[in-house]
């Protein structure tokens, strides 16, 4: 029940969030990486089977074992659980039990009922999942990471529509053209609304937002051309993307 197991599985699933932690100092890394293994096991629990029922039996096993972190006692033993019951308070996993609580939208093949539902989707998710992270490291001001987070999980999920199409899933199918620009610029409004709370995250918790590095580029050009959403066409130069962490971790913010 190691850190090392975490780093393993961070590396392998979730690449981006492995770099963003690499990154940080040792001692964040230590805080970041059991949440980050967590939030793989919970985000790929629906796609490991097609039958929503064992999904939703998968993502109720994790909060299970987010009750027991919450209510201080023994918790089970696994490569994850363990670990994360070292960096977790009762705050921190009642926020996380709404993020698994989020994703059984991904149990089924339904869209978002409109650009309302997406957006607190993506709080609850990538929005509460940063919130942990840094509140975890120090922060005590929820409302700039929670909009990094944002910020971070549009840019993500606008990435991975194309795969999700693949698998006979249209999220998004519900917002018109129009909707989704302005979800696009609202992401913006996130990332700006960030950038200007800095001040008010301490300088110990900003490793928590380097996970977001790609954000800015990503939702820029989703902004400036939105067609290329809809053919999966959002890409950055393999110079942009290697700078891009570097400067968010020199600057503090992505």
């Amino acid at each position: 029940m190691s850190l090392d197991a975490c780093a393993e599985l961070v590396a392998r699933g979730d690449p981006d969030r492995f770099r963003a932690a690499m990154a940080a100092p040792l001692a964040a890394r230590k805080v970041l990486l059991p949440i980050y293994a967590f939030n793989l096991e919970v985000a790929r629990a629906p796609w490991v089977t097609h039958e929503p029922a064992i999904a939703e039996i998968r993502l109720q096993w994790w909060r299970d074992a987010l009750d027991e972190i919450a209510a201080g006692g023994e918790v089970r033993r696994h490569e994850v659980a363990s670990p994360l019951a070292g960096v977790l308070d009762a705050e921190a996993a009642r926020v996380l039990d709404g993020l698994v609580a989020a994703r059984r939208q991904d149990c089924y093949a339904e869209p978002f009922a409109d650009a309302a539902e997406f957006r607190s989707y993506l709080d609850d998710t990538a929005g509460g999942l940063m919130w942990v992270a840094a509140r975890a490291l120090g922060a005590d001001d929820p409302a700039p990471v929670r909009a990094a987070g944002r910020a971070a999980g549009l840019a993500a999920f606008l990435l991975a529509l194309p795969e999700l199409a693949t698998r006979g899933r249209q999220p998004l199918a519900r917002l018109s053209p129009q909707a989704v620009n302005e979800v696009v610029r609202e992401g913006l409004d996130d990332l700006a609304e960030a950038r200007r709370g800095k001040a008010r995250i301490a300088p110990a918790a900003r490793p928590a937002l380097f996970a977001g590095w790609r954000a800015p580029a990503l939702l820029a050009q989703a902004h400036a051309a939105p067609e290329r959403i809809g053919r999966g066409a959002l890409a950055e130069s393999g110079l942009r993307n290697r700078s891009a962490l570097l400067l968010a971790s020199l600057r503090g913010m992505i």
